[in-house]
């Protein structure tokens, strides 16, 4: 890490900026403390004050643990237009968050799309890495979730257009998915053949989750190497799982990790 990738933000003091190579940046929140650093990987459209990266973020500073969250580009606070983002954007966003902000072993936290950019980096970076944790996992979501629910005539329009327009359940407006976004994200996909990542990997999925299957989650289960996954699925769950049972099941999972590989003094 340089001093010279690190930017503060003046008008929001409570965030510092990670500058990249191509003149964006990347906002952050970092709490210092006992490793494995926890990274938290938010989910498509979301970003570092929802309530899961908060929930940790509370952990983390009541029992002293490094913690590291961050938007994503054309996220939050983050630089960017949204409509220009790709997986493979966002995945060397976390790259850049794990290399430059963090040092020793990390524990992964993904949700929804970020549980599969989690994976990728568990991939390119497996050295590093102590854990695994994701939330409604969306591994192969711009493939099979965005390309596969269009009939023809929409994939064609997509083609054409470069962007298609889907109501959203959670934003005021639709939510804009580019051809860039569905073709780019092609160079990712996970669930074709092995998932070579060989540490503790906890899933969490709710059988209710309108958006993003549970099978997906069931799916990443079966092709990860390591012999120590468990996929918890919740009856009742929707897809944000942000309910106090929920938050307490993650925590309780993230400590757990946590401890085995650095236990509390």
């Amino acid at each position: 890490m340089t001093t010279s990738d690190l930017i503060p933000d003046l008008a929001n003091p409570d965030h510092a900026r990670l500058e990249q190579p191509d003149g964006h940046s990347i906002a952050y929140r970092l709490l210092k403390g006992r490793g494995p650093t926890v990274v938290f990987l938010g989910g498509f459209r979301s970003d570092m004050t929802g309530t899961k990266a908060t929930a940790l973020a509370d952990w983390a500073a009541a029992n002293g643990r490094a913690f590291v969250r961050f938007d994503w580009f054309g996220h939050g606070l983050s630089s960017g237009s949204f409509a220009d983002g790709t997986i493979g954007r966002w995945r060397d966003d976390a790259l850049a968050v794990l290399d430059k902000l963090t040092s020793g072993p990390v524990i992964l936290v993904g949700s929804s799309m970020g549980g599969w950019i989690a994976t990728l980096v568990a991939r390119a970076r497996r050295d590093r890495l102590a854990g695994l944790v994701t939330v409604a996992a969306a591994p192969d979501f711009t493939e099979l979730l965005i390309w596969g629910s269009l009939n023809a005539a929409e994939q064609a329009a997509l083609q054409r257009s470069g962007v298609h327009l889907a109501p959203s359940a959670h934003e005021p407006g639709p939510t804009p998915f580019t051809w860039r976004l569905v073709e780019e994200g092609r160079r990712h996909l996970l669930l074709g053949g092995p998932v070579d990542v060989d540490v503790p990997v906890r899933l969490h999925h709710g059988l209710a989750d309108a958006e993003v299957p549970f099978g997906l989650s069931m799916d990443l289960a079966e092709r990860l190497a390591s012999r120590d996954v468990v996929l918890t699925l919740v009856k009742g769950g929707d897809h944000r799982l942000s309910t106090p049972a929920d938050i307490a099941r993650l925590l309780h999972d993230v400590a757990a990790l946590a401890d085995a590989a650095h236990p509390a003094p």
